[in-house]
Order: C-alpha cells, then sequence, then structure tokens
C-alpha cells in the first residue's frame, strides 16, 4: 500500500498527458500543467478524465482473465496456480492486479479533487467528469473487495499523504466496503446527465446497472440474503433498463467488433488506443488468447483454449457428438464465444475473404505461422476451442474497423465490463432470489418481470422463450452469456457469501482439465470430412478437481468460508494491518466519508 497509495498519487495527473481511442478520447498531449492552470474548462475537463478509461487498468488485463476464467473454470490456461487453486500472495499477476486496482482509486481521487476545485468548467462540465471519477472508483473497489475481501479505504490520497498513514491504514469489514461502494455511485447517479456530454461516455445509467450489481452481490455479504438489497438491485436495474439511449444489439457477435466500440449495449468498457505511443493505453488481449499468425504474429495463445467445461455448458461435447451439433447450434452466442471445428467468422481476415478455423491449423500457406508436431501441422490447444472474444483479427481488420493499423502487442479493441444484458440478468436473479432467501438455489417463478427480463437475453441470442425461470436456469445463462468477460469468478464469490457449499460442489464437479486425442479427430475431419473418434481420444480424469477451499477466508461475524484471494506480499510487507490474520475495522462511511 505505501508505493501504490503515495507514489500513484503524485503521479495521478500526469495522466493529462495520455491518450486513448475514440473521438471523445483524443486530445492534445499538455506538457506544462499544475493544478491551477489546468481543469479550467468543459474541454479540459473531459480530455484530463478520458486517459481513467484505460491506463490505470493495463496491469489488471491479464488477471480480468486468470482470475474471472481460469479460476472460475472457464478457461483453460495449461500450468497455472489459477487452475488448481494454488495461488498465493507472492503470484506476479497478483500483485499486478493489486497495483493497477489501487492506481484506479488514486487517479479517481486526485482527478475528482482537482475538478471539484476547479472555478472555470461549467457545473454540467464538472458533474460529467466527477460522475466519471465516481464510477470508474467504484468499479475498481467492487473488484478490489470481490477479489481480497477486507481491503482499506482510501477516500483521499491528498489526506492520507498529509497524515502519513498510508502505511497503516486498517483493512474495513466487506459490508462496509460495500456500503462505500454504494454510496459512492449515488453520488455519480445524483451528477451524471442521462446523455453524456460527448458519446460513449459514461452516464447515469452505466452507475445505476452497476448499483444494482452491487446491491445484488452485497445482498448476501452478512451468510445471510438481505431482502432489502435485492429489492434495491431490483429497482436500479429497472432504472438503468428504462433508459432509452441503451439496449441490446441485435446481433450478439457485434458487440465485441471494432467498429462498435461504442455501442448502445456497453455500458462501460475500457477504451483503448493502438494509434500512439503509450504503452498503459492499449490493449495485448488478443496477443494472450489467439493462436500464433492469428495476429501479424505477435499472439501465443495457441496453447490454451476455452475450457471442456464451458463448452458442456453450452452442450458441446466434441468427443461424443458429431459437429452438425455446433454447425447448426441455436445459441448464436457459443460462435461468438469460442472456435470449433467447421466454424469461419467472415469479420476476421476480411482482407483475406473470412476466417476458416481449421484450415489456419492445417494450411500453412493460409497460415504460414501454423503449429508443426511430427513434421507436420497440428492442433496444439488442448481443449480444442480457442476464445473469440477480445480479438480483432489482422491488420486489414483493425484498419477496416478503426481507421489505422494495429502494432506489435498494441490494439485498440474495447473491452466490455458492464453490458445492458447483465443488468437484464441482475435484475432477474435479485427478483427471484427476493422470493425465496430462505432456500435461494432452488427458488423458482413465473413473474413476468422476471421472465421477460431473462428472455430479453435468451431470445436475443436465438433461443426460445422461457415459461418459468429457477436460479438455475439464471445462473447459466450468466456463464453464456458472459463468458470470456471476467466475470464467472465474482459470479461464485457472490453465492459464496451466503451459500458456499454450492460453489465448492460446482467447481470441484468441473471439466477443468485437457482433452487427448483431438487433433487427430480434427486433422482427419478437415482433409476429408468425416468426423471418428478413436479410443484413444478421451477427456483427461486423472488429474484430481482442485481443492478449491484453499482459496477461502472466513468471515469474522458469520463464521461462514468465502472465496477471497490473497492479500499480496508486497502489500503486507508495506502495511502489515493488511495481513490475513490482521482484524479488520468496522467504519460507518456515511459519517465518515462525503461527497
Amino acid at each position: 500500500m505505501k508505493l501504490n497509495i503515495k507514489t500513484i498519487a503524485l503521479a495521478a495527473f500526469a495522466g493529462l498527458g495520455l491518450a486513448s481511442c475514440e473521438d471523445f478520447l483524443d486530445k492534445p498531449t499538455i506538457d506544462n500543467y499544475n493544478a491551477d492552470n489546468y481543469y479550467s474548462s468543459d474541454t479540459e475537463c473531459l480530455s484530463g478524465t478520458s486517459y481513467l478509461y484505460s491506463s490505470p487498468w493495463s496491469d489488471f488485463t491479464r488477471s480480468f482473465i486468470t482470475v474471472g476464467e481460469v479460476l472460475s473454470g472457464n478457461y483453460y490456461p495449461g500450468t497455472s496456480p489459477y487452475l488448481d487453486f494454488t495461488l498465493n500472495s507472492s503470484d506476479p499477476d497478483l500483485g499486478s492486479m493489486s497495483n493497477s486496482l489501487w492506481a484506479a482509486v488514486a487517479h479517481c481521487n486526485t482527478i475528482y479533487n482537482y475538478i471539484n476545485a476547479a472555478s472555470g468548467p461549467s457545473e454540467a462540465g464538472k458533474n460529467q467528469t466527477m460522475g466519471e471519477c465516481l464510477v470508474w472508483k467504484a468499479v475498481a473497489y467492487f473488484y478490489l473487495v470481490r477479489s481480497f475481501g477486507e481491503v482499506p479505504i482510501i477516500h483521499d490520497n491528498s489526506a492520507e499523504l498529509s497524515s502519513g498513514s498510508y502505511n497503516s491504514v486498517s483493512k474495513v469489514k466487506k459490508a462496509d466496503i460495500y456500503e462505500y461502494v454504494i454510496m459512492t455511485l449515488e453520488k455519480a447517479i445524483e451528477i451524471l446527465p442521462e446523455t453524456p456530454l460527448q458519446s460513449g461516455r459514461i452516464d447515469k445509467a452505466a452507475a445505476e446497472g452497476l448499483l444494482a450489481k452491487v446491491y445484488l452481490t452485497k445482498a448476501g455479504v452478512t451468510g445471510t440474503l438481505s431482502t432489502d438489497d435485492l429489492n434495491q438491485a431490483v429497482t436500479y436495474a429497472r432504472q438503468c433498463i428504462a433508459h432509452s439511449n441503451h439496449r441490446l444489439m441485435s446481433n450478439y457477435a457485434d458487440v465485441f467488433r471494432l467498429a462498435n466500440n461504442v455501442n448502445p449495449e456497453c455500458l462501460i468498457s475500457w477504451r483503448w488506443n493502438a494509434n500512439n505511443n503509450q504503452w498503459t493505453d492499449q490493449s495485448f488481449m488478443q496477443n494472450d488468447y489467439a493462436p500464433k499468425g492469428f495476429g501479424d504474429d505477435d499472439c501465443w495463445g495457441q496453447w490454451k483454449g476455452m475450457s471442456t467445461d464451458l463448452q458442456e455448458a453450452f452442450g458441446i461435447k466434441v468427443l461424443e457428438q458429431t459437429p452438425d451439433v455446433w454447425l447448426n447450434h441455436r445459441d448464436q452466442r457459443l460462435k461468438a464465444t469460442m472456435m470449433l471445428p467447421g466454424f469461419t467468422y467472415d469479420y476476421f481476415w476480411t482482407d483475406k475473404g473470412g476466417f476458416d478455423f481449421l484450415r489456419f491449423v492445417y494450411d500453412d500457406q493460409y497460415n504460414p505461422s501454423v503449429e508443426i508436431q511430427q513434421e507436420k501441422p497440428a492442433l496444439v490447444s488442448p481443449t480444442g476451442a480457442w476464445p473469440v472474444k477480445h480479438l480483432y483479427g489482422d491488420n486489414a481488420d483493425h484498419t477496416l474497423g478503426v481507421g489505422y493499423p494495429a502494432a506489435r502487442m498494441a490494439n485498440s479493441l474495447a473491452t466490455p465490463l458492464l453490458r445492458l444484458s447483465d443488468v437484464y440478468l441482475v435484475l432477474a436473479e435479485a427478483k427471484l432470489l427476493a422470493s425465496n432467501t430462505s432456500n435461494p438455489q432452488a427458488a423458482s417463478t413465473t413473474d413476468a418481470e422476471v421472465l421477460n427480463a431473462i428472455n430479453a437475453v435468451r431470445t436475443r441470442a436465438g433461443l426460445t422463450e422461457l415459461e418459468s425461470v429457477s436460479f438455475a436456469d439464471i445462473w447459466k445463462e450468466r456463464r453464456l452469456e458472459l463468458a470470456f468477460e471476467g466475470d464467472r469468478w465474482f459470479d461464485y464469490v457472490r453465492v459464496s457469501y451466503y451459500n458456499p457449499d454450492y460453489c465448492i460442489a460446482e467447481l470441484k464437479a468441473q471439466k477443468r482439465n485437457t482433452n487427448g486425442g483431438l487433433n487427430e479427430i480434427y486433422e482427419n475431419y478437415y482433409k476429408t470430412g468425416n468426423w471418428e473418434i478413436p479410443a484413444t481420444a478421451t477427456y483427461d480424469d486423472r488429474t484430481p478437481a482442485p481443492v478449491v477451499e484453499q482459496l477461502m477466508a472466513t468471515d469474522a461475524d458469520s463464521g461462514k468460508k468465502f472465496f477471497a484471494l490473497p492479500m499480496t506480499a508486497r502489500d503486507v510487507v508495506f502495511n502489515p494491518n493488511l495481513a490475513s490474520s490482521a482484524e479488520a475495522q468496522h467504519v460507518d462511511v456515511r459519517s465518515t466519508y462525503g461527497y
């Protein structure tokens, strides 16, 4: 915490010199500025907050997937402590994640105070940009509390520096952290406009949608579900959905395309820019998850893949079925989430007539970077399915989408953090749980509002409408709708607050391991059109299920186990009050802090 609070607070104002993608993020670099001569106009307020959409979050992007998707069983990364739950406090990605989240808090606090003290901007300009600071801080704290459990509240970095208490702050109880996030978002909702001053910026609906999700999560934090919190989640979800400037896109895959970086469905997104020289302002997610040769020879994700368990959640069993099952699959989200044999994509490799998954693997003329095993092209993904989300394609696709090419390990594809479909599912789950808080995982309903919410998501995906809804229906729908969007682990965290056994049992029952014999099956299908499954093609059932309890803490008040990542060793060295054995303090946040 010493490094994160002190150094980052002093550096936060330097963010003014960063540039980002999208019209509202484009701005000149300002070499000579200080708190007295900047934020003197609406234009400067808008340009001086635009980097909050990218740079502070750069070091979180890898953990966004390793925590959100590997821990939850959606993605197979090869050997990883996130796969087998052996993660410890010295993990470098965990350290980067913590640093990034605290950086975001520090930047938001610092810029908020500068704008609040400024006299030149209009009230509308100040409200827009101060509201953005509040929402981004709430996003950071929402990740912090769901990841680490009890964490400190840093309301004002300057005050912490002045008091010299930055390396002695205490952890705060989870319920109080959630209350702080709620208070922060309430203020954001109060001042943010319904229509942002520039297209694509955070607006009132974004804050309301996030607050609905926060209330749904907070509802179980004491160990039992709070009907009041669930009802608040429903209220704010309704308010978010009611805004006419937000709607579901008609085609699911379009949500994740470069040309739609700003779209009516994405409420909160990271925005990246490959068109400058600022490393932290650029996305490198395609490089991590696409196979070699997919972009411009700077990808290395071919040895990974979407998990067998996620494939089966979509109803796909490549070692038991034939390709017609997935080639004729009704759920549009399947193809937009993972590559399977026979899938082609007209929005990738547009300069080459589209992208063909199997041809990419087995035709070294089509893909000169093809992987070779035993002197011939081969599939090396141990699960047989590469991801699609967070991929933009090749340089021609990038130029077609945003008007300029990508650079090495740098692209401009936005990363959605909160979509309207998520809010629909939050509404459905909150209202369902409120009807049966005593046995929530057994809850079911025919309530029209719940049905309308989940069916809006299902019909967009090409599925039939449900006539009754259970918790299991919503739980599965969330997994399929938001797969590989960094969210699934936090669903487990939310439910673990009040029903940890449900989460433990499900995670242990997952198929998190590899499939053998896929290359032989895929190659034969590519060359002959025949799908034949040899006896040697089997799922690895020898590797034991992870001991998921290793990443659980005990709530001091309820005595219940809940999922929590270890506080990073570096932070504990700087501040022993952050150690797992240290007691978290209760704070009345509404009387202690204010905006």
